[in-house]
């Protein structure tokens, strides 16, 4: 199952994992294995690529890092194909995903001393990078009739689904409200008009996806592999300026489309 009704996919650069990710969901189908395990393994995988970048094992480290992305689809899909989705697993991956992101780029300023204060600007693009692409798809799967599993506002506790507790979603949420909340309110508020937007086109989305963890983990991982990582602090960093570019391109083509 898709995330978006077929005639309004798009082509997304970070979900290059996809494919494989259904395949490890579908033969999972029938065990007892549940999205919360695919996601403990995905952070197994971070973790591992942590110690693969301390001791210099960069190709190793990359490919784990491909990895965690690969199975960071597969816990998504494995819930889609038992048709068992929660918000505990929804807010359990976005936690791990922010966690494992800090962990990394401070192994990255520990392994290159890079400057603590360049080492924040990166951690801090990377999630605003992030959340930048998936608040607008977000909308775009609400607008569209797509999975709702995320909301484009998660500012109250949802109702637990089937097969979840609502001790476990009040918990997880609370959590996932003090890592991300400030992320999505400056996103917000930099580009509201989003929210009422009529037109996300493909091609648009498909350029903004590269803000989107998988793009961001194959650049790092790339980088890695050619031996450039003391560039890849500095490239998070700066990369950031790109979100006002891109917020000015969807309000032109809101604008032309309006006309």
């Amino acid at each position: 199952m898709s995330k978006l009704p077929k005639a309004h996919r798009f082509i997304d650069l970070s979900d290059y994992g996809r494919p494989i990710a259904k395949l490890i969901a579908n033969s999972l189908k029938h065990t007892a294995a549940t999205p919360i395990h695919v996601t403990w393994a995905f952070v197994i995988c971070g973790l591992c690529a942590i110690v693969g970048i301390i001791t210099g094992h960069y190709w190793v480290a990359a490919i784990l890092l491909i990895w965690k992305s690969i199975l960071d689809a597969a816990d998504g899909e494995l819930a889609r194909v038992k048709q068992t989705p929660s918000y505990t697993g929804r807010y359990f991956d976005s936690i791990a995903d922010i966690l494992l992101n800090l962990a990394i780029i401070v192994t990255f300023m520990f392994v290159t001393g890079a400057h603590p204060l360049l080492t924040l600007f990166a951690f801090l693009g990377i999630q605003l990078q992030g959340t930048l692409y998936n608040y607008y798809y977000v909308i775009l799967r609400n607008n569209l009739e797509g999975d709702k599993t995320s909301r484009v506002f998660e500012d109250k506790v949802p109702v637990a689904l089937k097969g979840e507790t609502q001790q476990s979603v009040n918990i997880l949420y609370g959590i996932y409200r003090i890592l991300y909340k400030y992320f999505d309110l400056t996103i917000y508020h930099l580009d509201k008009s989003a929210v009422n937007a009529t037109s996300f086109p493909k091609l648009f989305m498909t350029i903004v996806s590269i803000m989107g963890l998988g793009s961001q983990l194959m650049i790092i991982s790339i980088l890695l592999v050619i031996g450039k990582i003391d560039y890849i602090i500095p490239f998070f960093a700066f990369f950031s300026l790109a979100i006002f570019v891109f917020i000015a391109i969807r309000r032109i083509l809101e604008h032309i489309h309006l006309k």
